[in-house]
């Protein structure tokens, strides 16, 4: 038996120091901001998906593609989303609607067709002035789509080198485009290693259409995640979403080039949000792990972490929460559910409804507001 006992520690040991030696990542150690917990503006709550036991909530574009990541809708009513193959698909949000109305009885009416193929990894999606679909590509960098399908790269690289995970973004009213770079270290398959690393190499950058100049506007962020231009361009708004907090970067009045923090401490980590009608909508795609930031400055077991399988690391929660946050910072929706849509990457309102977007699922989501 001692000696069964000493081989599996050997083993074990063995293991560990692979892990080690093959490990992706070099940990940095940090402090995790406080968490604010399930309570006050957060309080747990099932109203994502039902409302007084009436569930207000419906999936749609079922086994079309797997992680319709970000939604926009256009102008002339469609629904617009991408897939994991490089797939942009269509539907018009009627037929959407009209399903959800009939309680599912129209789904198979439901026409989609594919606009394009990025032939990479479409994450952010939003229209330009001009009608042209501008996409944050996690592989290609940020694109543009005419009306035809025909794809231009943007901005594939800064300062002579690739942009490696280009995540998201939004368009002000002067053209310029806003978009994160999640991580300079790793590329979008691997993006739980920027997590396990804490390196904080995440960017927030602008680019001029018009003069085609690229500039980094915040750096040093702890995975970059989703940008929104503010009411009257006056500020834009990023996720860091490692810290669980929104940064504020002011583009006019006196403040401007100033940046400061729009909310933090939340209970969850942020992934895309979006404005409008006087409410940012921001998506919180998992809790926050208390086990998970208890390892902020254990770096050596994060490093061995990192020298395990993919295929073991994966979110350590599953859970559906979107709030609704006015230009001042304040919570003034609170929806969350541990049914149905979970781990939710955008959240996007059109006529009282909130359209869903997950990099897990294989379906899109709608929950009816009040």
């Amino acid at each position: 038996m001692k000696k069964i006992i000493l081989c599996l520690f050997i083993i074990l040991g063995i293991g560990i120091v692979i892990a080690w030696a093959t490990s992706a990542v070099r940990p940095v150690a940090w402090t995790p901001d406080p968490d604010a917990g399930l309570t006050g503006v957060y309080a747990s709550n099932d109203r994502l998906f039902e409302r007084d036991t009436i569930a207000v909530q419906q999936q749609f574009l079922t086994g079309l593609g797997k992680g319709p990541e970000d939604i926009v809708i256009a102008e002339d009513g469609y629904l617009y989303t991408g897939y994991d193959d490089g797939r942009i698909v269509r539907v018009l949000v009627a037929d959407i609607l009209s399903a959800y109305e009939a309680e599912g009885a129209d789904i198979d009416n439901i026409a989609f067709e594919e606009f394009a193929n990025t032939q990479g990894r479409p994450l952010g999606l939003r229209f330009d002035a001009a009608g042209n679909l501008i996409v944050a590509d996690a592989a290609r960098g940020v694109l543009s789509i005419d009306k035809q399908g025909n794809i231009r790269v943007l901005v594939d690289e800064y300062e002579g080198k690739k942009l490696l995970f280009v995540d998201h973004l939004d368009i002000a009213s002067d053209g310029t485009i806003w978009f994160s770079d999640a991580s300079a270290k790793f590329e979008f398959h691997d993006f739980i290693y920027d997590f396990l690393e804490a390196s904080s190499t995440g960017r927030l950058l602008s680019y001029n259409p018009a003069t085609q100049e690229t500039q980094v506007r915040m750096d040093n962020l702890f995975f970059a995640n989703g940008v929104s231009v503010g009411p009257n361009d006056a500020f834009v708004l990023i996720n860091e979403t490692g810290r669980a907090k929104v940064h504020r970067l002011w583009l006019k009045g006196e403040k401007a080039g100033l940046r400061d923090i729009f909310i933090e401490q939340l209970p969850a980590m942020p992934d895309n949000l979006y404005f409008k009608d006087g409410i940012f909508w921001i998506s919180l795609i998992t809790l926050r792990d208390p086990l998970v930031e208890g390892l902020a400055q254990n770096t050596f077991l994060r490093r061995i972490v990192g020298g395990l399988p993919k295929v073991l690391l994966k979110p350590s929660s599953h859970y559906g929460f979107v709030i609704g946050v006015s230009p001042e910072g304040k919570v003034i929706q609170n929806l969350q559910s541990a049914k149905g849509y979970q781990s939710i990457t955008t959240a996007i309102e059109f006529e009282g409804y909130l359209f869903l977007g997950s990099l897990e699922n294989s379906s899109i989501a709608v929950s009816k507001l009040d």
